[in-house]
């Protein structure tokens, strides 16, 4: 056999598959770094927490990764995480049973996303513009319900935030690391089974050539945004259960977060590329960054932004290149 047959016949990754697989290797490398450098780091549990910490950027990780996937962006999932916990704590407060509350936050965050797309959609206005507007209501709203904090004492609900599951002994796990995780497999399954996920990768490679085509963009990009809108107000369910509190300035800044995670987890802010095992990997990434600097303890908790925007100046620098070498 020749040499020419030996390379044919390696197993190389597809272009598309070469930043999530950069972000995985990233995080491993990290996170091998602190093991090396920090007694106790390599835990079992030390990893667990990285999902129990960030379970609420994971949720609204994913939904970011669908409007990103359009080629659109949201900037109100912080605000909207945030209107979420006061809508949560004050209606809890008033003595509304949990489930009524929660139901309450979810169909609140889908309608703002909902209205959003459709403003997005029908008057052709730029979603940046759209999901500012959306940032700064949501944000007025929880100031309009309390200018305090306010406290969660539902028993139910503080059992749900306190309570805890051991399926390996010594690793710890919340309730929320399980929502979340389910609601990546459902969104996996959404984008990669389902003639709605298709077209959202349809519409972020191009959106007249899927128009052409017959497919329902329209319906696609204003439904991503109730899409997101959903994941906010769930990533803001398990904000309020990981905080305990609802209170007006609670994420902000969060939606930076949310971006730089998909970014780095290899989605393409262009649109048509990306996946939610990548957004996942790549709220690992900056998890681990800020555990990194949580275990050093001399280093200013400013470092973790300092590293992120290294982090993401770089990964959009070597998407671009593997976007060229595709061409």
């Amino acid at each position: 056999m020749s040499v020419m047959d030996v390379r044919s016949r390696q197993v190389r990754v597809p272009r598309r598959f070469l930043p999530v697989a950069a972000t995985f290797a990233v995080f491993v490398l990290t996170f091998g770094a602190g093991s090396l450098r920090y007694e106790g780091f390599a835990s079992p549990q030390v990893l667990t927490n990285l999902f129990v910490d960030n379970a609420f950027l994971i949720v609204l990780a994913v939904g970011m990764t669908f409007v990103i996937l359009t080629g659109g962006i949201d900037l109100s999932v912080g605000a909207v995480a945030a209107l979420s916990t006061m809508i949560a704590a004050a209606t809890l407060e008033a003595g509304w049973p949990p489930l009524v509350s929660v139901a309450a936050v979810l169909l609140t965050g889908t309608c703002l996303g909902l209205l959003m797309g459709l403003v997005i959609h029908h008057f052709e206005v730029q979603p940046f513009i759209v999901t500012l507007a959306g940032m700064f209501l949501a944000r007025g709203l929880c100031f309009l319900i309390s200018v305090e904090s306010v406290s969660i004492t539902d028993p139910a609900f503080r059992a749900a935030a306190t309570g805890t599951l051991t399926p390996v002994e010594g690793v710890t796990l919340t309730y929320s690391v399980l929502i979340a995780l389910a609601v990546v497999l459902v969104a996996a399954h959404v984008l990669h089974r389902t003639r709605f996920g298709r077209t959202v990768y349809a519409v972020g490679g191009s959106e007249a050539s899927a128009r052409l085509m017959g497919l329902p963009t329209g319906r696609v990009k204003v439904g991503v945004y109730a899409v997101s809108g959903f994941c906010s107000a769930l990533g803001g369910l398990l904000f309020s259960l990981y905080m305990l509190s609802g209170y007006g300035l609670h994420a902000v800044g969060m939606e930076l977060d949310v971006i730089a995670a998909v970014v780095v987890g290899g989605t393409l802010l262009s649109g048509g590329v990306g996946y939610v095992a990548g957004s996942v990997a790549g709220v690992l990434v900056l998890g681990t960054v800020q555990t990194l600097i949580s275990f050093e303890g001399t280093l200013s908790s400013w470092w973790t932004r300092i590293v992120v925007g290294v982090l993401l100046l770089v990964f959009v620098v070597f998407q671009r290149a593997v976007v060229r070498r595709a061409r």
